[in-house]
């Protein structure tokens, strides 16, 4: 379905039972990402809950009305709630959808029940890291000019952030695939003005580590132990700032071990929200 939310219109999928619990996911990479990824990863979820995901502002078949930053990300999350006509909500996030969802539950902490982080960082500081980790790979040699333009906002236009994203795409997996990579980079909607406002302008102020204590959810971290570009140190970080948080790190996955893992990763999720109680009618 299509929804008008703060002006803007937001491309939703609604999966579970109407009277079950919320589920709110957002994806990452915004002007890459898609509501594909939540879709597949919280999909199954719906035997439990009401998950509800959807194309960020400005990103795969939503509106583009700007801006493009975290603090109207955020309050479109709030809208999504407000429809849904839930007072509390699981929120979850992954990669940069994580610093949304984390931004989410600092700026309303009594709407989230549970919060389910994955492959996220807290600040920019994983910045240094990603760049490092490329110039040093063994699985391919990156064009680091390419890896530069798009991960300081810089590509010239969608064409340009396609071959940029192909060119980092190699890290990204614990097990590289030719094939898998083609295959995603040709699934991949490009909203090249939506990836450049996000890395020009958010991510090099972006930096909540302050306000992570205020997070009063019982919150899951979970990450791969060969994520190069939102590293395990990432989600320590995290983990040592909000009071009730855990981690768990996934031994064979790199960025995304809800796909490389997938059956374990839901496995420890669906246990955790059980412990907390947020699957409760």
């Amino acid at each position: 379905m299509r929804l008008t939310i703060n002006d803007n219109e937001l491309a939703v999928e609604v999966f579970g039972d109407d009277d079950a619990p919320v589920l709110i996911a957002h994806h990452g990479a915004p002007g890459l990402g898609s509501r594909a990824e939540p879709r597949a990863t919280f999909g199954p979820f719906a035997d439990t809950f009401r998950v509800i995901v959807f194309d960020a502002r400005g990103s795969g078949e939503s509106g583009g009305n700007e801006p493009y930053t975290h603090e109207q990300w955020a309050a479109d999350v709030e809208g999504l709630r407000q429809w849904a006509g839930v007072e509390r909500f699981v929120m979850a996030g992954g990669s940069y959808g994580g610093f949304i969802s984390m931004e989410y539950a600092i700026r309303h902490p009594d709407r989230v029940s549970a919060l389910v982080l994955r492959d996220t960082s807290p600040d920019h500081s994983n910045d240094d890291a990603a760049r490092r980790n490329a110039a040093a790979s063994t699985r391919v040699t990156i064009d680091m000019a390419k890896l530069d333009r798009i991960n300081t906002g810089q590509v010239r236009d969608d064409d340009d952030l396609r071959d940029c994203w192909r060119e980092i795409l190699p890290l990204y997996d614990h097990v590289y695939d030719p094939a898998a990579v083609e295959a995603k980079v040709a699934a991949t909607p490009y909203r090249y003005a939506t990836h450049n406002y996000a890395f020009a302008h958010n991510q090099p102020h972006y930096d909540i580590k302050a306000q992570l204590p205020a997070i009063t959810c019982p919150t899951l971290v979970t990450v791969g132990r060969d994520d190069w570009i939102t590293p395990v140190e990432c989600s320590e970080t995290i983990v040592s700032l909000i009071p009730d948080s855990r981690l768990v790190v996934f031994e064979k996955s790199g960025h995304s071990p809800q796909i490389e893992e997938a059956d374990e990763w839901r496995r420890v999720v669906r246990e955790f929200l059980h412990e907390v109680g947020a699957d409760a009618r």
